[in-house]
């Protein structure tokens, strides 16, 4: 499942011709590791991690999750059945149905992260981040002009510098992962 498909990402850019396709899934591949590093995983994927319990809860660290597949003590014992097992979605925290303590030590989790399907807002997001980077290159050959447009940055956002527009940014406000706790 990619954020956007060829055809969708030429009709975005106005594109009716084939001379780009070559170039054009560089861009597309280019925009799930960006917005993911905003929103958490959209694309599903399978995530196994090694966690260490801390009494009554795991903590996921790739939210928001979509399913979760095995739970096994990477010591000694058997997988726990995961229709035992409560799952937060949106924060990845694991707890027992019947309130008791995970035991100590490191566990195998497999979980699938992502959000199912892309909302239409993301895909929104996507298409105006890849219209911003492909403007970005081809802007010049095609009359844009200096920095007074809807894709201007005019201050960088921490950790994205001048990448993503502010109007992405405002799409995917309401998807933003939780805080991580340490």
């Amino acid at each position: 499942m990619a954020l956007l498909t060829l055809a969708e990402a030429k009709q975005q850019l106005d594109i009716e011709t084939t001379g780009h396709d070559a170039e054009l899934p560089l861009y597309i591949d280019a925009l799930a590791p960006v917005i993911e590093g905003y929103i958490g995983p959209v694309e599903n994927r399978i995530v196994t991690e090694t966690i260490t319990s801390h009494g009554p809860a795991l903590c996921l660290r790739q939210t928001p999750v979509v399913s979760l597949t095995s739970v096994t003590p990477v010591l000694e014992g058997a997988a726990l059945d995961v229709a035992s097992l409560a799952l937060d979605t949106v924060t990845g925290v694991i707890i027992r149905r019947d309130r008791s303590l995970f035991c100590p030590g490191p566990w195998t989790v497999v979980y699938v992260a992502g959000r199912g399907t892309v909302p239409a807002t993301v895909k929104l997001a996507a298409a105006i981040l890849l219209q911003h980077l492909w403007r970005t290159q081809y802007g010049a050959a095609r009359g844009a002009v200096g920095g007074s447009d809807d894709y201007a940055v005019t201050e960088p956002v921490v950790g994205f510098g001048y990448a993503v527009p502010n109007r992405v940014l405002e799409l995917l406000e309401p998807y933003k992962t939780p805080p991580a706790v340490a």
